[in-house]
């Protein structure tokens, strides 16, 4: 069995104000940091972690959540390949609007739609089909070997393409999908098995 562990970056800015971030550069807030070190206090009390590699995106809340996880478990000089293809989904014209604002401005259902529906896509952004597009080839091509070859691994990257992610991990279909919510700063961890590609998720 192969360890993986994916966490979602802890609290931003932007989402502390209630705001949609995306693709936008936004820094962590005190209680995000504090949910990253509560995240790595949490993973090295329950299993301490050897991890062999560590993957984020490009965006800095991710990055700087991996570097105080890593700093917390004792890796701090873990190898981290950054890749945009784990990046937030694009919120296109929504980016920076607050949430409340949004569904005054285009109605809760159509705002609900864009935030959680599987393939409906805001005004010149990504639909969370487009970001598992993305997510998925970059997941088999440059992650799973890693765990094929027994390595444990850690990902920091972000509510949607987390999301993304957890369809195929889990087998959740596009409709299960919109029910999920993944909390900032818990690790989501599982065991890989080789044998039969199979992740099974372990107790929280």
């Amino acid at each position: 069995m192969s360890l993986f562990v994916i966490v979602r970056h802890g609290q931003s800015q932007w989402n502390a104000e209630n705001r949609f971030t995306g693709a936008t550069n936004t820094p962590l807030t005190d209680l995000g940091r504090h949910e990253a070190l509560e995240a790595g206090a949490l993973l090295r009390a329950k299993q301490p972690p050897n991890f062999a590699i560590g993957f984020t995106s490009v965006l800095q809340r991710a990055i700087d959540t991996m570097a105080i996880i890593l700093d917390q478990i004792g890796q701090p000089d873990l190898p981290v390949e950054r890749n945009e293809a784990l990046n937030e989904r694009m919120y296109g014209d929504l980016q920076g609007m607050n949430k409340h604002e949004a569904e005054e401005r285009f109605g809760a259902d159509q705002v609900f739609r864009w935030r959680r529906g599987y393939a409906d896509r805001p005004p010149h952004g990504e639909s969370l089909a487009d970001t598992r597009a993305r997510v998925i080839p970059y997941f088999n091509q440059s992650i799973l070997p890693h765990l094929q070859t027994g390595q444990p691994v850690l990902v920091v990257a972000h509510g949607n393409s987390l999301r993304a992610l957890l369809m195929d991990l889990e087998h959740i279909n596009p409709e299960d999908i919109e029910k999920v919510e993944l909390a900032t700063g818990i690790p989501r961890q599982y065991d890989y098995d080789p044998a039969t590609g199979n992740f099974h998720l372990l107790p929280g």
